[in-house]
C-alpha cells in the first residue's frame, strides 16, 4: 500500500484557504472532473475529547457522533484546496450535513480518510452546489461517513428567500444562550477558526453584521441534549437554514421518542434535522465489510 499523506493541521488549512485562486465554474458551464483524496490521520484521543465534551455538553469519556466531523471537515477543506476543485473557499456556505456512525474506534486510532466530490448541476436560481462525501477506514472496517453539502455560487435572492421553513409543531425540549465567547471556545476544541465566527469586527470584514456560531457547535449542543436520556446518537442529517448570533438565544424543538428536531433563534428556524439512535452496547461490535471502491492502494 502507497504511503498517505498526513491531513494537515486545521490553521495550516484555514491560512491556504484564504489565499486560494478561484477556478472558473459558472451557471453555464460543465461541472469538473475533481479527483479524490485520502490522507492518513488518527481518532481525536483522550484529551481532545474530554475537552470537545466538556464544551458541547456531553457525557464524559464518551465519542458523540458529531465529533467525527472534527476529522472530515480537515479533509473536506484539504480537498477543496486542490488546483481541480473550482471554487473559492472564502464565502462558501455550509448547508446540509450528514454524518453515520458505522464501528466504534478507541481513542487516537489511526484512520484513512477518503473524499470524493460532486459538483451539481446549477438550481433555478443559478446557484451552485458541491457535495463532499468522506469516509473514514480503521483498517478494512469502515467507521464513519461524512457528506457535506456547501453553497459555492449564489443564485437569485428571490429563488432563495423561498427556501426558509417555517417552524414545525414540536414541543419545546431545551435550549441554550450563546455568549459572546463561544466562537472562540468551539474554535478551541474544533480548529474553526473562520474570522467569521470570532468577533464583531473580523464579521463585519465578511459582510455580517455579528459573529455567528459555528454551524456544527448547534447540532453537536443539540444532540448532547438528546442523549441525556442515555441513547446514543449514531446518525445525524442536517440542513443549516439561518445563522445563530453570537449573544442570541437558541430553542430546541424536538418530541421525545422521535428522531426530528428543529433549532430556532430569533424566530427563525436556524437547523432542523434527524438523528438516529441505539444503545451503546449495540455500537461496540459494529463491523461493517470494506466498500473496495473507495480503498486506496
Amino acid at each position: 500500500m502507497f504511503h498517505l499523506p498526513p491531513l494537515p493541521a486545521a490553521p495550516v488549512l484555514l491560512l491556504r484557504a484564504l489565499f486560494k485562486r478561484k477556478v472558473r465554474c459558472g451557471p453555464g458551464e460543465a461541472s469538473p472532473d475533481v479527483p479524490a483524496t485520502a490522507f492518513a490521520c488518527a481518532a481525536p484521543g483522550p484529551a481532545a475529547l474530554a475537552r470537545y465534551n466538556a464544551a458541547l455538553g456531553f457525557a464524559p469519556g464518551s465519542l458523540p457522533v458529531s465529533a467525527h466531523y472534527l476529522l472530515a471537515q480537515r479533509a473536506h477543506l484539504a480537498t477543496m484546496l486542490s488546483p481541480r476543485f473550482p471554487f473559492r473557499l472564502l464565502g462558501m456556505v455550509h448547508a446540509e450535513n450528514r454524518i453515520v456512525e458505522h464501528a466504534a474506534v478507541a481513542p487516537g486510532t489511526p484512520l484513512r480518510l477518503v473524499t470524493s466530490v460532486r459538483v451539481a448541476a446549477p438550481t433555478r436560481s443559478g446557484a451552485r452546489f458541491c457535495v463532499l462525501d468522506t469516509v473514514a477506514w480503521d483498517g478494512d472496517r469502515r467507521v464513519f461517513d461524512c457528506a457535506s453539502k456547501y453553497l459555492a455560487v449564489a443564485g437569485r435572492k428571490e429563488g432563495l428567500a423561498r427556501q426558509q421553513p417555517a417552524a414545525p409543531a414540536l414541543p419545546a425540549f431545551g435550549g441554550w444562550r450563546l455568549s459572546n465567547r463561544d466562537g472562540r471556545r468551539y474554535a478551541r476544541v474544533s480548529g474553526d477558526w473562520n474570522p467569521i465566527h470570532l468577533a464583531r469586527p473580523l464579521a463585519r470584514l465578511f459582510g455580517l453584521r455579528a459573529p455567528i456560531i459555528h454551524g456544527m457547535h448547534s447540532v453537536a449542543t443539540a444532540l448532547a441534549l438528546l442523549e441525556a436520556d442515555g441513547e446514543r446518537v449514531t446518525a445525524v442529517d442536517v440542513r443549516f437554514c439561518a445563522p445563530a448570533p453570537l449573544g442570541s438565544t437558541v430553542q430546541m424543538l424536538h418530541a421525545p421518542g422521535a428522531g426530528a428536531f428543529t433549532l430556532v433563534c430569533r424566530g427563525r428556524v436556524a437547523v432542523e434535522g434527524s438523528a438516529s439512535f441505539a444503545p451503546v452496547r449495540d455500537i461496540a461490535d459494529r463491523k461493517v465489510a470494506p466498500n473496495p471502491a473507495t480503498m486506496v492502494s
